[in-house]
């Protein structure tokens, strides 16, 4: 990569990635290395919305906004290098005007490529409408195997121990092990349509999530799933964890390569206990994935 960044963002080499040269490895007099932070499993997410101050951009030199331009295109093809790092990029509706959604292991590497692309149109112009850290996670809802044995034996009278018992519960493992690597370490689609919103579960007097016992909160979350599932192939969801992290407790990302599906989708769950009981949501902000370029083009960058 070309390091002529260095003398437009003096910071430039803090980001813990790969090209100039990687803090971990080559630090500057004034910079402290440091070590990977990575949750013992799934991933760091963070979804950054922006909005574009025009003024401090054209203030800019025609050279300025090229090289920044430019910088800013190379840091993400950079990052998404890394391994198990994605990037989307979005241009967005109303609310902001660029977004960009974040999956990687390392919480310095989501850190400092946040400072990074905050920074990277320079002073002001990229001015954050909306911040959201997560991480990814399992959910703690997902059917577990004696319950499915139980279930079959009731269900299909097949007893525990058969061969016929092993091989069901063979397929089982299987089945909810991709399930919960999908959720920990997922690929995202490109697909045409995203919408993002962050959402909480109640504590208020008849209305505490958390004060069902665990039993009730599967039943319910069961018949919540069930809905999800009739979308498959049309919505693609991806729950985030937030608790500790954000104001919210979690953030929901879904992708479609129709907008109506979106709006189908979350129309019908409200009528679910689970939503119109115990659930409060958050702002949506919604976008398209768009590769970089266009989004300048569309936000009147060049």
């Amino acid at each position: 990569m070309d390091c002529r960044y260095r003398q437009i963002f003096p910071d430039f080499t803090r980001l813990n990635l790969s090209y100039c040269s990687r803090v971990t490895t080559e630090a500057t007099p004034h910079e402290t290395p440091t070590k990977p932070l990575r949750p013992q499993e799934g991933l760091g997410a963070l979804h950054l919305f922006y909005r574009v101050d025009l003024a401090a951009w054209r203030a800019k030199t025609a050279d300025e906004r090229a090289v920044a331009l430019d910088y800013l295109e190379t840091l993400l093809a950079t990052s998404r290098q890394q391994p198990q790092t994605q990037v989307v990029t979005l241009s967005m509706f109303a609310r902001a005007d660029i977004g960009f959604m974040i999956l990687t292991p390392d919480l310095h590497d989501l850190n400092a490529l946040e400072k990074s692309i905050t920074a990277s149109l320079g002073p002001d112009v990229l001015v954050p409408e909306f911040t959201y850290l997560s991480m990814t996670e399992k959910s703690e809802y997902t059917q577990k195997e004696d319950d499915y044995a139980l279930e079959i034996e009731k269900a299909e009278g097949i007893a525990r121990g058969s061969a016929e018992s092993e091989a069901k519960l063979a397929t089982f493992r299987e089945r909810i092990g991709h399930y919960t690597h999908d959720r920990l370490y997922p690929v995202l689609p490109e697909w045409e349509y995203f919408c993002f919103y962050p959402m909480s579960k109640k504590r208020e007097p008849g209305q505490n999530w958390y004060a069902l016992d665990y039993q009730k909160r599967r039943e319910l979350m069961g018949g919540h799933m069930r809905v999800g599932r009739t979308y498959a192939g049309r919505v693609r969801q991806l729950v985030t964890g937030s608790t500790g992290l954000d104001d919210w407790e979690w953030g929901v990302t879904l992708f479609a390569h129709d907008p109506y599906e979106i709006k189908a989708i979350v129309y019908e769950m409200r009528f679910d206990e689970v939503s119109h009981g115990y659930s409060e949501f958050g702002p949506f902000y919604n976008g398209l994935p768009l590769p970089l370029k266009e989004i300048y083009r569309r936000l009147q960058l060049v």
